[in-house]
């Protein structure tokens, strides 16, 4: 089933097809017939991206733009395959990831060597490169022209070092990648929804990231649109609880600073029992294995993350 949300003001998300459905969205700015694709999936999304344009009655010319919010490749694995498919387009991308995006080598070799080739290849696919001249390096301010309006880039560390979030003003949006969290649409109760941060290695920063979120907040969108997963209004409300989560994943990884090889396994069983208490609190009714299910990889690396955190605080 192909997942399509039209958010209104130009804005609508689609199922990058990635892993599992409703796990890694697609975004889509539309102003005056032209489109900016926010993040890409993997090359799987490529079907979607074309039944994307369908529905709004364009084709591939009418794309000016793929924003990559971070290089990670739930997010970029499929940029070289839209940018293929969009020949006029541009990729816009954190200055720090231009150049794994013109050259992926590196990029695939460092998560082949955490994931081994099997799961790369399986997952993944080819990660074709992008020619230099279609790179646009995002930093710090960087504004771009998308029909009428104009989206504002901002330079958001806390998740990675190369990750950007784009302001949308006209639409009162901002498309966060993973610096806003994680938030499942399978957790929603009565219309609210659960929030929860990604603490996933290797440059996990807590401080960059609470600066990077009430940065977010001074622009006082109306809602944040998350790659995991679409559309989060109550965005004060929502900002309150991922930062409360966050303070805790970082105390909780500070408790087990001194526990040696059991370390990352106390980290991972804490996450757990945590995340657990707090979708009850929450109020959602799913089977603790059903959740854990769902957030399994999320918290594996989450675990992963505030581990290598501690590491390079004690070098």
């Amino acid at each position: 089933m192909f997942d399509w949300r039209d958010y209104g003001n130009g804005i609508y998300a689609f199922d990058a097809g990635y892993v599992r459905p409703i796990l890694a969205a697609i975004h889509l700015i539309v102003d005056h017939g032209r489109v900016a694709f926010v993040d890409t999936g993997s090359k799987d999304s490529l079907p979607n991206a074309r039944l994307a344009l369908q529905k709004l009655g364009l084709d591939a010319s009418a794309v000016d733009y793929v924003i990559l919010t971070h290089i990670h490749l739930d997010h970029a694995g499929g940029a070289g395959h839209l940018m293929r498919e969009f020949p006029q387009a541009r990729l816009v991308v954190h200055p720090r990831g231009a150049r794994h995006m013109a050259e992926p080598a590196k990029l695939v070799a460092g998560v082949t060597a955490v994931y081994g080739e099997e799961y790369v290849a399986r997952v993944y696919g080819d990660i074709l490169p992008i020619p230099a001249e279609r790179i646009i390096e995002a930093g710090e301010g960087t504004r771009i022209s998308l029909g009428s309006r104009e989206l504002l880039c901002l330079d958001t560390p806390g998740h990675a070092r190369h990750h950007i979030c784009i302001v949308d003003q006209t639409a009162g949006a901002i498309f966060t990648g993973d610096t806003f969290g994680l938030s499942y649409r399978e957790l929603d109760v009565d219309g609210r929804q659960f929030i929860f941060p990604t603490t996933s290695p290797s440059q996990f920063e807590p401080q960059e990231m609470r600066r990077s979120i009430e940065r977010l907040l001074s622009f006082k969108p109306s809602a944040m649109y998350l790659t995991h997963y679409g559309q989060v209004p109550e965005v004060e409300r929502q900002a309150a609880e991922l930062l409360r989560h966050l303070d805790f994943s970082v105390s909780l990884a500070r408790t087990h600073q001194q526990a040696g090889s059991e370390r990352h396994q106390r980290i991972h069983r804490d996450l757990c029992a945590y995340l657990l208490a707090e979708v009850r609190r929450h109020g959602c009714t799913l089977p603790d294995a059903e959740v854990l299910e769902l957030w399994a990889t999320d918290l594996e690396l989450n675990a992963q993350g505030l581990g290598v955190w501690l590491d390079q605080q004690a070098a």
